[in-house]
């Protein structure tokens, strides 16, 4: 499954410089916060479409997971990871094995035990859902994988019943 990263908030990275841009034309010699303002508003526009327009791949398949995201970029086999899992911040979290190259960067922590983990992906900057990418790491990374994800406020975590309803 490959994963294709959310791009929505491109059109409005690009009307802020364009906007910006504009303003900064039109002001001239204007006031000097006037045009304070539109310059930091071109600077946040170009740092959201830099950032929307970086490379990204991530796919997840029956050998393991390639990454390429800023901060991390490889081919990883789901051996490679003691453990993965998806928190409730939406992050993808791989637990480093023994067959891990080592210099990954240790940014997070595993949702159920605390393990030191690496972050590999944030699944709201992709376009599938949490449930679909879900889906797939379960099929694919079998018991390694655990979606800690936690459900609707009185939810029972594997039927998604209301325990009161059901008492």
């Amino acid at each position: 499954m490959e994963l294709h990263r959310n791009r929505g908030v491109l059109p409005l990275a690009l009307v802020c410089v364009a906007g910006g841009v504009m303003v900064l034309a039109v002001a001239g010699d204007g006031p000097v916060l006037r045009m304070l303002v539109a310059l930091g508003i071109v600077v946040i526009g170009v740092k959201v479409l830099v950032g929307a327009l970086r490379p990204f791949r991530c796919v997840l398949g029956p050998e393991g997971l390639e990454v390429r995201r800023p901060g991390l970029r490889g081919t990883y086999r789901w051996e490679q990871f003691a453990a993965l899992a998806v928190d409730d911040a939406g992050r993808l979290v791989g637990v480093p094995g023994s067959g891990l190259p080592p210099g990954l960067p240790v940014t997070a922590r595993h949702p159920c035990d605390g393990r030191p983990a690496v972050e590999l992906l944030d699944l709201r900057q992709v376009r599938e859902s949490p449930d679909e990418v879900t889906a797939a790491l379960t099929r694919y990374a079998g018991d390694r994988f655990t979606d800690a994800r936690t459900g609707p406020a009185g939810a029972d975590d594997e039927t998604g019943t209301d325990r009161e309803a059901t008492a």
